[in-house]
């Protein structure tokens, strides 16, 4: 069984295609009916909680195989139980450093051979392989790169959009590099920012894109029409058929 194991993860990493020919490197990534996933969770979970509804609503082509949480007192577990999802705490405060916290969380990936790993309200920062580079997704409630990077998360966010005094906010979901919020972005959603808002009420706005750009990231994902130049996110033509 291990062997197999090996062989199909090796398949999944060999399935990113990469070249470069004397410019940027390119990847690509092939056409899917559905993307095995494992989503990171230290909170409430409501991004689970979407993904879970969207994917039995036949919205996006995922099968959420594992949860991993880094606290045993994240409300989102309840979600994956109630959805019959496997899941695991591994918590951060058990581990000397993030590297070796990182390398538990990667090591259970591996196991159920995950194709994409993602980070819904995942407050640690990951180091991540080689084997995972690309591979790993995560959703900002700001418009990288504003308002984001160490210690901008959750109400902190929106927080300081309002004290800025910006007219426009939204969501980014991109791949995840050992920077926060830094990796190559997949797709931005924006809304309005308006005079009356509280933290409270423009988080909702922009939870309510979320909800909406991080299956779509997806779809376009399994639909193989993501291409990386470098840092910079292609959006293909539709692949007939």
């Amino acid at each position: 069984m291990q062997g197999s194991q090996q062989a199909e993860a090796a398949k999944r990493k060999r399935s990113v295609a990469m070249h470069s020919q004397g410019g940027p490197a390119v990847v690509r990534f092939p056409r899917r009916a559905r993307l095995r996933i494992v989503v990171l969770i230290s909170g409430g979970g409501t991004t689970l909680r979407n993904l879970i509804e969207k994917s039995r609503a036949g919205h996006v082509p995922i099968d959420i195989v594992l949860v991993i949480s880094s606290t045993e007192k994240a409300g989102g577990l309840r979600f994956a139980e109630e959805a019959g999802i496997p899941a695991v705490v591994v918590p951060f405060k058990e581990f000397p450093n993030e590297a070796a916290f990182s390398e538990v969380i990667f090591d259970h990936c591996r196991r159920v051979n995950t194709d994409f790993v993602v980070m819904g309200g995942f407050l640690k920062r990951l180091v991540i392989p080689e084997d995972f580079q690309l591979r790993v997704l995560n959703i900002h409630p700001a418009l990288i790169p504003a308002f984001c990077g160490k210690g901008f998360y959750g109400r902190r966010v929106h927080e300081a959009v309002l004290e800025f005094g910006a007219k426009v906010s939204g969501c980014t979901v991109h791949f995840a590099d050992q920077e926060y919020d830094h990796g190559p972005i997949i797709l931005q959603r924006a809304v309005p920012v308006l005079d009356e808002d509280t933290p409270e009420t423009l988080a909702a706005r922009v939870f309510q894109a979320e909800c909406e750009a991080y299956p779509e990231a997806l779809r376009l994902l399994a639909a193989g029409r993501i291409e990386v130049v470098g840092r910079r996110v292609k959006i293909l033509p539709e692949i007939p058929g």
